[in-house]
């Protein structure tokens, strides 16, 4: 069945009619909890399918051609012409095809997970108007419109990471996340500005077509315009400076960390890169600082998940650190390499957070059954669940070795192609060998970690309490079923892209051709081969297994305490304990001489004394002046006002006359 692509506005307007339906159950029927079940995840799977079908007659059809769906025109002003216009091609078909389909998953994972919740209709409702923005994003023909869907994912965010916004905590990581983006935000807009400016379009057709006529490559103009799109990615993607608000988002649910970690607002940064891939790869500047700041991104983050308790917390540095690599491979030129890695991820990293979730879910039972007060999230406090929890314990050990690049798992073939590209781009900038060397102790890092959260979490002896390790139990099918599906993602996603060497064909890479071959013969990249890339292979495969098996013989070689009876941490444990401080230098340098500038100067000094005292209070102080005096002229005496009328006219008249 040929589905035409002028048919993609359905896949946004299913979620949003699960928004306007769930958001008036939340406000009339709240207690209809049936109804948002059905409707929650059904528009979800209905977009899914939508995309699903148009990606199939497009694939079909061998089309080449970006298809361009206008739906009105937007900003008709003079000489600028914006339409709200949709972009279906090859790039934003395969990321279509991620948020729709893992985005599904969550949903169907949240019908479990929250379903006891209060605010179950509103949880909903914000859910899937995430889902319509990171859509509008995927989809926008232009930078105005891609900028909608940016904007709107950072409003979301902002409502589910302090969806419990009773809890000042939560409401605080709301805030944060939300202010936090704006900065990048402003550079996001700049660059827009000078594109307009520059070439006079917005379109991002038109300014593949004109960048390579209209800007010299390695110009200043060009290498502005990059720099400050990639302001905006460090924001949205989470990356060194503007990392901090990524993971205190684990205030909100689990489901929605899966969903803004895994598959939608976190890789929006990378995706805009890949987007605009021709005016980066004529910037070879800012693509060197791309990649190494996404290389350094990817240790720092890495080390700091080293000595992290809270299982989200681990897994959340995670992805910031995963994030890292996917800006490696985009800022080497590797952009396929940096979407397959950003698709593999969005697998085993959802498989990771709703294994989380669920382990979560079960500990919550368990603490409730019992009336206990541990903190349900410390991996401290778990221990042993392979036993009670079978199911969510292997599903969770193809994940991480997905993440850690184990073959034949999704995550080596998408990371070890991000390392092989950096490795190669070293041979003309040695800078890169630099960035291939942070990458591959980042590898190094993440096995460890990961083998540390496994064996705390699953291994060893239970340490939940003998009356709440009765009540520990697998998760219901509702929330199992998507994590089979995600484990099945993991296990084999390597396959969407697997080289020659490995008996593929590379058919993400052949795919995605059409989006990334102006950006190639601008700045080409050739690829290890023969004895080299074999050297690597093997160095990938030692580096993963090496620091699997070292994180788990050295988290179980000596006894785990229970959070309450753990000793603190010392030495550089405690710096790592305590993410290096960062937030903490952030509050002293910046929060706090903000606040206090709003508070003596802007609040005391300007609103009260300036407009309060001086402009209000000072305009109604002279209206009652200027009465009083008024009232004393008015003597109801005919003879004084002939006299000042008299003494006007002659002063009038001298000031006249001289």
């Amino acid at each position: 069945m040929y589905v035409s692509a002028n048919l993609i506005w359905l896949a946004v307007a299913l979620p949003l009619a699960g928004f306007l339906i769930n958001g008036a159950l939340a406000i009339w029927r709240p207690g209809a909890k049936t109804a948002v079940s059905v409707v929650g995840p059904a528009v979800l799977l209905g977009a899914f399918a939508v995309v699903a079908l148009i990606f199939r007659s497009y694939a079909g059809a061998r089309l080449g051609t970006p298809q361009v769906v206008t739906l009105w025109t937007w900003v008709p002003v003079g000489a600028l012409s914006i339409d709200l216009s949709l972009l279906v091609d090859r790039l934003s078909l395969v990321m279509l095809l991620v948020v729709t389909g893992v985005g599904s998953l969550i949903h169907l994972f949240s019908v479990g997970y929250m379903r006891s919740d209060p605010g179950y209709a509103r949880y909903f409702a914000y859910l899937n108007l995430f889902v319509v923005f990171m859509l509008v994003l995927v989809l926008g023909s232009s930078l105005p419109v891609l900028f909608i869907g940016w904007e709107g994912v950072g409003l979301c965010s902002y409502l589910l990471i302090g969806f419990w916004y009773g809890d000042k905590a939560n409401a605080d990581a709301g805030k944060k996340a939300f202010l936090v983006n704006r900065i990048g935000d402003f550079g996001f807009m700049i660059a827009m500005f000078i594109i307009w400016a520059t070439l006079g379009s917005l379109d991002f057709l038109e300014i593949a077509e004109l960048a390579p006529l209209q800007l010299a490559a390695g110009g200043a103009v060009v290498t502005t315009i990059t720099l400050f799109l990639f302001l905006g990615c460090t924001g949205k993607s989470a990356q060194i400076p503007l990392y901090i608000w990524l993971p205190d988002a684990m205030a909100g649910p689990t489901p929605v960390s899966a969903l803004i970690h895994a598959a939608t607002m976190v890789t929006a940064g990378v995706y805009l890169v890949a987007r605009t891939n021709i005016l980066f790869a004529m910037a070879p500047f800012s693509s060197t600082v791309v990649a190494g700041v996404g290389a350094l991104t990817a240790l720092f983050a890495a080390t700091i998940a080293l000595r992290q308790y809270d299982i989200k917390k681990v897994l959340a540095y995670s992805t910031v650190s995963q994030l890292g690599y996917m800006f490696l491979a985009v800022g080497t030129g590797a952009y396929v390499a940096g979407v397959f890695h950003l698709v593999t991820h969005a697998f085993f990293k959802a498989l990771l957070f709703l294994g989380a979730g669920s382990v979560i879910h079960a500990m919550h039972h368990a603490q409730h059954a019992t009336h206990s007060h541990e903190d349900a999230q410390d991996m401290r406090n778990m221990g042993g669940l392979r036993r009670v929890m079978p199911w969510t314990f292997a599903l969770m050990a193809i994940a991480t070795l997905a993440i850690a690049g184990v073959p034949p798992f999704a995550g080596f073939f998408s990371k070890d192609e991000t390392l092989a590209a950096a490795f190669a781009r070293g041979a003309e900038i040695p800078a890169f060998r630099v960035f291939w060397l942070f990458g591959v102790i980042a590898a190094a890092l993440t096995a460890f970690y990961m083998a540390r959260l496994m064996a705390m979490t699953f291994f060893g002896d239970n340490r939940t309490g003998p009356e709440e390790q009765k009540h520990l139990h697998e998760a219901p099918v509702i929330m199992t079923a998507p994590l089979v599906v995600l484990g099945i993602l993991s296990a084999v996603g390597g396959m969407l892209n697997l080289p020659a060497l490995f008996g593929g064909d590379a058919k993400l890479e052949h795919w995605l051709d059409p989006i990334t071959e102006g950006a190639h013969h601008v700045f080409p990249l050739e690829m290890p081969h023969g004895q080299t890339e074999f050297i690597l292979i093997g160095l990938a495969i030692v580096i993963a297994v090496g620091g699997l098996i070292l994180g788990y013989r050295v988290t179980m070689a000596r006894p785990i305490l229970p959070a309450r009876q753990a000793a603190p941490e010392v030495g550089f444990w405690k710096v790592l304990y305590h993410k290096y401080y960062v937030d903490e230098i952030y509050a002293a340098l910046i929060v706090r001489p903000l606040v206090l500038f709003s508070d003596r100067v802007l609040w005391k000094d300007v609103d009260q004394g300036l407009i309060d005292r001086g402009g209000v209070e000072g305009s109604a102080r002279l209206a009652r002046t200027l009465g009083w005096i008024g009232t004393r002229l008015q003597t109801g005496q005919v003879g004084v006002y002939l006299t000042v009328f008299l003494v006007g006219v002659l002063g009038i008249f001298f000031v006249v006359m001289g």
